[in-house]
């Protein structure tokens, strides 16, 4: 995919209703730290646009990013580490549910993992959660630059065991750092949304 334009189209709080986009949708799930405003910000060739913090649970709205007039990136908020109150999480799981259940437009769902650490039980709580929707998950096991080369298929190996993946998953290795892993995320991604 060429990056043409992209914009900062739909932003959904809690109450808001969902909208009802004609364009096909791959949405990212992941840990409030586990660099997913970094990936987006990588796939979309830009340095801000979804923003990242050092202060983990930023996105508290789901954000779908208009790419080239012809899809949408869409950002979920993040689990696990934002300081929000339990009933401030619970309303956010119900706003993701929403979405995986309504969305018509949904093509497949990302989740992000460390690839430096074994799933955590939230990691392996959100993967069932995503599959119970309906979806399989794709897994994308980011700071890939924070490993040597020689570890990459050992810390894969431990992500697959740690969420029993089924053998057909695909896991994209991905750093934001050196971009490695971005062609080929791409390249899954455009295989997904130019299905007819």
């Amino acid at each position: 995919m060429v990056i043409k334009n992209v914009e900062l189209e739909i932003v959904c709080g809690i109450t808001s209703k969902l909208p009802d986009t004609v364009l096909p949708e791959v949405a990212f799930a992941g840990k409030s730290n586990v660099g997913k405003s970094s990936l987006i910000n990588g796939l979309m060739n830009r340095k801000s646009l979804a923003r990242t913090s050092s202060q983990p649970g930023k996105t508290q709205t789901i954000n779908f990013y208009n790419i080239n007039t012809e899809m949408y990136l869409v950002d979920l908020p993040g689990y696990g580490y934002a300081k929000v109150p339990e009933t401030e999480k619970r309303k956010w799981g119900k706003m993701i549910e929403r979405y995986l259940h309504g969305s018509k437009q949904l093509r497949a769902v990302f989740l992000l993992i460390d690839i430096r650490h074994d799933p955590s039980a939230n990691d392996k709580t959100m993967y069932e959660w995503i599959a119970y929707q309906g979806y399989e998950p794709v897994i994308i096991a980011t700071k890939l630059d924070k490993l040597k080369k020689t570890q990459v298929k050992k810390h894969i190996d431990a992500i697959r065991k740690g969420l029993d993946l089924p053998q057909q998953t695909r896991v994209f290795p991905y750093s934001s750092t050196t971009r490695q892993g971005r062609d080929e995320i791409w390249e899954y991604i455009d295989s997904l949304v130019t299905e007819v």
